[in-house]
């Protein structure tokens, strides 16, 4: 289907510049921006998930931002729906969307589609989670790489709620949670045009120790602080709270949870790029190059 309605995904690692870009895109193209990091839908969480600013936000429309509250559930399906009906609405008034995040899961289920996946039986989610609290995410871990090695592979290990998303459906069918990802693409009212920001490894790591840094200044461990007596909820199974709530624990001392703090803020940018690397269809930019970015979107909405 041929359509003249746009979506541009703005994509890459935490840290390095997709919120600056996608403004300067947004009011290039009189578009509104949806957000796809999965951190940034909860109103809580204000320090530790590098929300754009008030004065950012002043400057384009932006959706899925401050949007749920972290007791609420909500997955990628809700996203889905939710962004679909955003974007439509959206379309009315403008020709093209902004989309900028780097949950690639969230990413790929706007773009192409999710896989349907089978029910799963009563309680089996229930009992995972128990287990969680009770035998710990490593236990979860190896009895997912010995049912779907394949899965095992390609999923962030230390995000529970994806492990046990996985687990439930093995449980509950006897077949692997990679056998029901067909990869098949649903047809979109939109055509989706990638922008992948990118930079020098090294500079990354050093905006991110430095932002880092800077949210610990802001005040970082006493918005944990507050939110340790809900440390289960999925919305806090994240980098840059669950370091804190390992120190809070006594696990170890201030020092160690900044150090892993930064540490696992790089290997999430680093899952990051692994992740996108994977989708030829993105073009990669350097966010200083704006206006070579501006010139790929002119071209692709010609063709």
């Amino acid at each position: 289907m041929k359509t003249n309605k746009f979506l541009i995904a703005i994509v890459g690692p935490t840290a390095v510049g997709k919120t600056e870009i996608s403004i300067k895109i947004a009011n290039q193209f009189g578009a509104e921006i949806i957000s796809a990091d999965s951190r940034q839908f909860y109103r809580e969480l204000e320090i530790g998930t590098a929300k754009p600013d008030a004065a950012e936000l002043s400057q384009a429309k932006h959706y899925l931002i401050n949007s749920l509250s972290i007791e609420e559930e909500y997955d990628v399906r809700d996203f889905e729906n939710e962004a679909l009906e955003i974007i439509s609405k959206s379309f009315e008034n403008s020709d093209s969307m902004i989309m900028v995040g780097g949950s690639g899961l969230f990413v790929n289920a706007l773009a192409y589609g999710l896989d349907e996946l089978p029910e799963v039986e009563d309680g089996v989610r229930e009992k995972l989670n128990a287990e969680l609290t009770t035998l710990g995410l490593l236990k979860l871990q190896e009895e997912l790489k010995e049912s779907d090695p394949e899965y095992h592979a390609s999923v962030d290990l230390n995000n529970p709620q994806r492990v046990i998303r996985a687990l439930e459906v093995i449980r509950s069918t006897g077949k692997p949670f990679s056998s029901f990802r067909t990869g098949q693409r649903v047809e979109r009212p939109f055509r989706m045009i990638w922008v992948g920001l990118e930079m020098d490894r090294a500079q990354l790591y050093k905006r991110i120790d430095v932002r880092m840094d800077q949210m610990i200044a802001k005040g970082l461990f006493q918005e944990a602080q507050q939110f340790y007596p809900k440390r289960d909820l999925n919305a806090l199974q994240t980098v840059g709270y669950k370091e804190i709530f390992g120190f809070l624990d006594g696990d170890y001392d201030k020092e160690e949870a900044i150090r892993l703090l930064k540490r696992n803020s790089r290997r999430y940018a680093k899952r990051q790029m692994t992740w996108f690397k994977k989708n030829e269809e993105i073009t990669w930019f350097s966010p200083n190059d704006l206006d070579k970015i501006l010139n790929h979107i002119e071209k692709a909405m010609q063709v």
